[in-house]
């Protein structure tokens, strides 16, 4: 049993029923389920995560004061600690998890505010252009058992993805950090016998890639412990999660150097012609810095667009 899956059975088995006996005037205001930070959220728990912050839990989440005042959600946060510590073999933790609490009651305000920079799910085209990735991932991985009012699930839907020229913007700075860093500065660096920095030049490449991987499949990309994990699930360029690592795991030496140059090259190809299979590139040749710039030009708002082209990087 996964994390989603002891979240969900502990839900049902002991939350829910307490809910409904103690809390019925309440009920119609609240949502529960599991989401946020933490492994279990988005199904990539293992035995190895067990060893930290793993518990059967759940997020109740609580609107404002004027439905739910100060004194209910103390009441609601008593009747959460007294569910069974334990629950199919797994222990509830006394302590606080390390980033303190990631399960109980919530205020949905301030889960998001936390989480995602919004109390409301409006986001600002400055927030957009900066907000990391991984924290928007958090604010709506996950799965909600229910939402009684919507407010969280109209939250959620809100931040789902970025808007296109977000997108765009995002990608464009990317692709040009390939360029620079793949295309360029990992050969200079092993021409000048810095096989250290040519080193961070593939590691700069690496990251670059899985970035732009997962804004030309319109998804977000976890926290990077993940990266690889995500990027072979997704229906776009998964293909390339066995040369990325090669590239960030293999030696400098010269006799590998060449096949990690082939690998960076083959890299830039797929992209490229995904690139022009979202039509947002008509540039010949796989020189990543031109496509970059052709993606910028494809941003539709002038502000974005000419705002500088690593501006969301």
């Amino acid at each position: 049993m996964n994390g989603l899956e002891l979240s969900k059975a502990f839900f049902e088995e002991c939350g829910k029923p307490m809910l409904e006996r103690d809390f019925p005037a309440v009920l119609p205001y609240l949502a529960a389920g599991l989401i946020g930070s933490g492994s279990e959220c988005f199904g990539f728990d293992d035995e190895c995560s067990q060893d930290h912050d793993f518990e059967p839990g759940f997020c109740l989440f609580l609107p404002g004061e004027e439905q739910v005042d100060r004194r209910t959600a103390f009441l609601l946060e008593r009747a959460y600690a007294k569910l069974p510590r334990s629950f199919r073999g797994f222990e509830r933790p006394v302590m606080l998890p390390v980033g303190g609490a990631r399960r109980g009651v919530l205020r949905t305000a301030e889960f998001f505010l936390k989480t995602a920079g919004t109390e409301d799910g409006r986001l600002s085209t400055e927030q957009w252009l900066s907000l990391p990735e991984q924290a928007l991932f958090e604010a709506t991985d996950g799965e909600l058992f229910f939402d009684n009012a919507g407010d969280v699930t109209r939250i959620r839907e809100s931040l789902r993805y970025f808007p296109e020229n977000v997108r765009l913007k995002r990608l464009a700075g990317q692709v040009l950090l390939m360029a620079q860093s793949g295309q360029y500065n990992y050969g200079r660096c092993l021409r000048h016998g810095e096989t250290g920095a040519a080193q961070l030049a593939a590691f700069e490449f690496v990251n670059s890639a899985l970035a732009a991987i997962f804004l030309l499949n319109r998804r977000y990309r976890p926290y990077y412990k993940w990266s690889f994990r995500a990027l072979r699930s997704l229906s776009k360029l998964n293909g390339l999660a066995g040369p990325l690592e090669a590239i960030l795991t293999g030696e400098n030496s010269p006799s590998f150097a060449g096949e990690k140059k082939r690998l960076i090259e083959g890299t830039a190809s797929a992209i490229t012609e995904e690139l022009k299979r979202q039509n947002l590139t008509r540039v010949d040749g796989e020189d990543l810095e031109r496509h970059a710039y052709a993606v910028n030009d494809r941003i539709g708002d002038p502000e974005i667009r000419n705002m500088h082209i690593l501006t969301a990087v």
